[in-house]
């Protein structure tokens, strides 16, 4: 127990000696637990929304879709369509008088059609309705009146994208409507999300060009009177059942069969799932950043961890004098960092669990609010065991590294003598001295360069990830004339911006770290340089340049793993390069940061006089 003691006490004292380093490696930690937090609270927070918008709107338990013969996007030919009506009817018996139905409304005309307003074009399915209001999906208004004749009544996401409201004039099929209401509904998703339910393509036979759909209700006439023999008519059917959660195997027991006539039945347990989709895909953007940030999270507490065993030698060598073992030293090391990561996980989870409430909106799609996100123990666990494994993985190496060192060796301090390689030395004595020290200086440290030019190719990938996301939301946005803004892809370039303040603020501290570790292990080269006639703007570009040297390779390795990264994490497929000048831009801005940036800690080492330095290196 003493000496469990003795380690709090060394460890305490150490963090009140020295909070500057301490404080940095907390935040380095808490950028990627807080990350890490946020895509764990949203799971499962749209449930609530949709079940207030379930009650709102007398949601059905069951969606049937009836597409009669089902014969493809051209739809059945004249003398198949009596047939495709009979089999229809036969389809609505057999759904409303099957076992554990309560009620039902519909079936209700489905027409497919091309919207075009405000010089936006895109393709809709308007289903036909009475104006009384039905007993199972009744959308609920959110503005203006419901249908009637040469009225539409548009589903608010989809108003939304098409910038209408409610007084303004759209065409279907070149027909003129009046918007005359915007609404929500628990029977179907919102745009763009239309056709995405668990386990099936797209039930609407739509032209295999289409892409996003949208939804609205006309009256029943106006349905019939779009339909064509090339755009039939299909069915929707809503199904009340006595208990609502059998749902899903009365799907499964009375359609989605291989056979082209049987009706597709969607339960309302995945029209939910579903309805998160917004969320869910901040959830996957979330998931490859907080990768990233945990690996710039581990460079920058490795190099914050050398930096302090630069400081700590004499320490440590004084430790081992009194006689403190290996294990002790190593254990006090692990133990600061520890606590920090502990501390640092504390205020990951908070800042995730309050700021999850302002990107959980489930959209225009449904009404209500998601609540407070919960933060359950295994979210806790899992935040609690990255942070700690990450201050482990960067601390642990330099701990053995540090406890390994012998007694005489520690308490004399002396700066470590560089391997001297004949071809270097030719090389680099032709070099401008600032470049000359900031070669020498990588040499001297091989593996801290290597880590900072992994912590810039990190930082790298997610920039041209992010670079890649806009240039692939662009071409399928702005492909084409009077294309629709995705409110998914909107969404997705918040969280992206998000991520890319995360990354480049690790990246920064990264750069001032890793500098400031070099000024406190180079204070004798770099003052035996000055004395011997470099200026200290010399000195401070050369511990500039030794941050570039490794960031060059580190960049450029950066831009293919930043598109692999983003056809990996891109679930739809589709990838386009971004622009040449745009990566270039990319790598130059990179640089230009880590050159300043590390100016800055190097220009406060230099401003150490030569004496005072030469002097307590040999006290």
């Amino acid at each position: 127990m003493g000496k469990v003691w003795l380690i709090a006490r060394l460890a305490a004292r150490d963090l009140r000696r020295r909070p500057g380093p301490a404080a940095l490696l907390v935040l380095a930690i808490t950028a990627a637990t807080a990350t890490l937090s946020l895509g764990l609270v949203l799971h499962g927070v749209t449930s609530q929304p949709y079940q207030q918008t379930r009650a709102a709107t007398n949601g059905p338990d069951v969606v049937a879709y009836l597409n009669g013969l089902n014969t493809g996007p051209h739809g059945p030919s004249q003398t198949n369509q009596q047939a495709s009506a009979s089999l229809i009817a036969a389809q609505v018996k057999t759904l409303i008088h099957a076992p554990g139905v309560t009620g039902h409304s519909g079936p209700y005309p489905v027409a497919s059609a091309i919207v075009r307003a405000h010089g936006l074009t895109a393709d809709i399915e308007a289903e036909g309705r009475a104006q009384a209001a039905a007993s199972a999906d009744q959308p609920k208004l959110t503005a203006g009146t419901w249908v009637r004749s040469g009225g539409i009544v548009v589903e608010r996401t989809f108003a939304e994208a098409l910038g209408v409201s409610v007084g303004d004039r759209v065409t279907l099929d070149g027909r003129s409507f009046q918007v005359t209401g915007i609404a929500v509904t628990a029977a179907g998703l919102p745009y763009p999300n239309l056709c995405y339910y668990p386990g099936g393509d797209c039930v609407f036979a739509l032209p295999a060009s289409s892409n996003d759909i949208g939804f609205a209700w006309i009256t029943e006439p106006d349905a019939r009177a779009l339909a064509s023999t090339q755009a039939p008519l299909s069915y929707f059917l809503n199904l009340s059942l006595r208990d609502p959660a059998t749902a899903p195997a009365f799907a499964n027991a009375h359609g989605n069969r291989p056979s082209p006539s049987s009706p597709t039945l969607i339960p309302w347990q995945d029209i939910q799932s579903s309805a998160g989709l917004l969320v869910q895909d901040e959830q996957q953007v979330l998931a490859p950043g907080a990768l990233l940030a945990g690996l710039l999270a581990v460079a920058s507490v490795a190099v914050l961890a050398g930096g302090r065993m630069a400081e700590y030698t004499r320490r440590i060598g004084l430790l081992k004098a009194v006689g403190s073992g290996p294990g002790t030293v190593t254990a006090v090391l692990l133990t600061e960092n520890l606590v920090l990561a502990l501390a640092a996980a504390a205020a990951g989870l908070a800042i995730g669990w309050l700021a999850a409430p302002a990107i959980t909106s489930p959209g225009a799609g449904l009404v209500g609010i998601p609540g407070t996100p919960s933060v359950t123990l295994s979210i806790v666990g899992e935040v609690v065991a990255v942070a700690l494994a990450v201050a482990l993985a960067a601390t642990l190496v330099p701990a053995i590294r540090a406890a390994r060192t012998s007694t005489v060796s520690a308490l004399a301090d002396a700066p470590r003598r560089p391997r001297r390689r004949g071809t270097l030395i030719r090389l680099s004595r032709r070099l401008p001295v600032p470049l000359l020290l900031g070669m020498r200086l990588v040499a001297r440290r091989p593996r801290r360069a290597a880590l900072s030019a992994a912590s810039i190719a990190v930082t790298v990938t997610g920039v041209i990830a992010v670079l890649a996301f806009h240039a692939t939301a662009r071409e399928a946005q702005f492909g084409g004339s009077g294309r629709l803004i995705n409110p998914v892809v909107q969404r997705d370039e918040q969280m992206l911006a998000v991520l890319t303040v995360v990354l480049l603020a690790l990246s920064a501290l990264n750069a001032i770290c890793a500098t400031w570790a070099t000024v406190l292990d180079t204070r004798r080269p770099a003052a035996l340089s000055r004395a011997l006639g470099a200026s200290p703007q010399q000195v401070t570009t050369g511990l500039s340049a030794a941050q570039v040297i490794p960031a060059v390779p580190g960049a450029l390795l950066g831009v293919p793993l930043g598109i692999l990264l983003f056809k990996a994490a891109n679930h739809a497929g589709l990838t386009t390069i971004p622009p040449v000048w745009w990566m270039a831009a990319a790598l130059v801005a990179t640089l230009v940061a880590v050159a300043v940036l590390a100016a800055i800690p190097a220009r406060i080492g230099a401003r150490r006089p030569v004496t005072e330095v030469l002097q307590a290196e040999n006290a």
